[in-house]
Parts: structure tokens; sequence; C-alpha cells
């Protein structure tokens, strides 16, 4: 049981990295942009969040953990914005290749955010000096005398709030896209952006409205990556990169849905953290074990296809530019 528990409960914050990455995507997605820099994006989060942080905690003279976290939170969404802004931009405005945009906004996110990253390391001391103690903290803090409620009050109250705050984001997105007239017309946008012109509907600021707040949501995963999931610290190690990838594949997985994004998600991080939980295995089968998330996406993409449910197809007009003059 005790293995059971540590298992869900690393799936749990593995889950709520990709979480983000997935629900900002599905939003941008539903409005017909294809956006594969959701890994760039969550890096731009995550240094964004960590060098707010950092610089508060190193000229203050007593920090505080809440102060520490309203600033890196509110860096992480302007700098993850002004990505998705950047990519909107190309893609919208000037209707460049939106595969191409998104790798390459993917590539610029990563490159950035390491030399920022290594930058601060050397202002901390050295290589892996830097840490925000303090901020990371207050991201981490949990109510014990509900985590000590057995073993469900340790599985399901011994999170940081943005454990839970992705949760709820998934279900207003949900709610959003599913009830509102605002996302009813993003949904038409995202189907046939012609006949949602025609009707009245604003093409241009729907898209850039949805891919902006598309990409600050991706970017808080790549926040919680680094002020939660590594405890305020940074790291080279490409992981971003594969998590943001594993988010992409999420929102096939989920078949565009938010809501479905939360278990999903979780699915993904018992699938992914299962090898710890079994002796005897050898390199090559951990591997193949991380690759489980992957492999079952693949297996729904074709079941999906297969199928032909209209609920479960991603947008018609999914990574396709809107050339008004052709309405």
């Amino acid at each position: 049981m005790t293995q059971l528990i540590s298992l869900l409960t690393s799936a749990i914050v593995f889950g709520t990295v990709i979480l983000y990455g997935a629900v900002g995507e599905i939003i941008t997605e539903k409005s017909g942009n294809l956006n594969l820099g959701v890994p760039g994006i969550m890096y731009l989060g995550g240094i964004a969040g960590l060098a707010a942080a950092f610089l508060y905690e190193t000229h203050a003279a007593a920090p505080s953990g809440a102060v520490g976290l309203v600033i890196s939170f509110l860096a992480a969404l302007a700098a993850s914005a002004l990505g998705g802004l950047i990519y909107a931009f190309l893609t919208i405005t000037l209707r460049a290749n939106q595969n191409v945009t998104g790798l390459t906004l993917t590539i610029f996110g990563a490159g950035l955010a390491n030399l920022f990253g290594g930058s601060l390391n050397t202002m901390a001391g050295g290589v892996g000096q830097i840490h925000v103690a303090v901020t990371s903290q207050s991201y981490r803090a949990y109510i014990p005398a509900l985590a000590g409620l057995g073993s469900v009050g340790k599985l399901l109250f011994s999170f940081g709030f943005m454990a839970y705050l992705a949760i709820l984001i998934a279900l207003t997105a949900s709610w959003f896209l599913g009830r509102s007239r605002v996302g009813l017309n993003l949904r038409a946008i995202g189907e046939d952006p012609a006949t949602a012109d025609a009707a009245g509907v604003n093409v241009t600021r729907y898209k850039y409205l949805a891919t902006c707040t598309g990409a600050a949501i991706s970017g808080l995963g790549g926040l919680y990556y680094v002020m939660d999931y590594i405890k305020g610290t940074w790291t080279t190690d490409s992981t971003i990169e594969a998590l943001g990838w594993l988010a992409v594949a999420l929102v096939i997985f989920a078949t565009w849905r938010p809501a479905r994004a939360i278990w999903s998600a979780y699915l993904f991080g018992v699938l992914y953290w299962a090898y710890n939980y079994i002796a005897g295995l050898s390199r090559a089968s951990i591997e193949l074990f991380k690759m489980l998330p992957y492999v079952v996406t693949i297996i729904v993409l074709v079941v999906v296809s297969m199928r032909r449910s209209k609920e479960s197809q991603p947008p018609k007009s999914l990574g396709l530019s809107y050339f008004r003059e052709e309405r």
C-alpha cells in the first residue's frame, strides 16, 4: 500500500507539469493554431519565474516567500504569454508556417532559458549553486494536518497549491469551451474560420487571445517544474523539453478535452514512473517504460482515426493559416 501511494503521489506531481502544458495547448489548438513551441514556452515560464525569484531573494534583506511567489508567478505568466504573442504574430499576422514556427520557438526558448540559467548559476557562485529556497518553499507548502490523515490524506493533501490550480484551470477550460459563448465562438473558429468570420466573429482577435492565454497556461508547467518538482533550482538536462513534448502528446491522448486531460496526465505519470516499483529491470527495460506514454498516445491516435468520431477529432482548420481574402 505504501508503494502504491508513493507511485500515485509521484504520478500526480509529474502529471501536473504536463497538465499545464496540455491544457494551454488545447485552448490554443481550439482556435486552429498548432503551437509546437510548448516545450520552449515551458522553458520561458520556468526561467522567468526562477530569475525573478532569484533577483528578489538576492536583493531583499529579509525575503518573503509570499512576495517571491507572486513575483515569480507573474514573471512566468508574462514571459510565456510573450512567447505566445511572438508565435501569434508570426503565424496569424505574417501567416508563417505553424509547424516551423512552433519548432523554432522550442529551440529559441530552450536556448534562451539555458543561457540565463547558466548566468544565474554563475551569479550564485558556480554550476548548480542557484537555489531560491524561500520562494520554492512557498510553492511546495501544504497543510500538514490534512496530509497526516492516513494514506488518503497523504495522497490528496500533500501537494503545493499549483497541483490543485492545474485541476481548477482544466475544469474551467472545459466549461469555457463547452458552455460559454466566447468558448463556442473559439471552437467555431477552429472548425471553420471563414464561416465564423462571416457571422461577425473577429477571427484574428480570438486567435491572438487564445494563443497568448494558452501559452501563459503552458508556461506555468515550466514554473511548477522549477519551483516544485526540482525545488527551486535549474538544470540543463533537457527534462523540460521532454515534458513539453509529452504535454503535446497528452493533448492527443485526451482528444482535445481539458477535463479528460486531468486523469490522462496522472496516467502518464503512473506509466512513466512504474519502473521504479518493479524490481530487477535492466536499463533497456527502464527506457521502454519511459516510452509507454508515447506508445499509448499512438494507439489512441490510431483508434480515434479509425472510429472517425467527431467529438474525438482535432479542429478541422488546425495548423492552417486563415486568409480572409479567400473566404
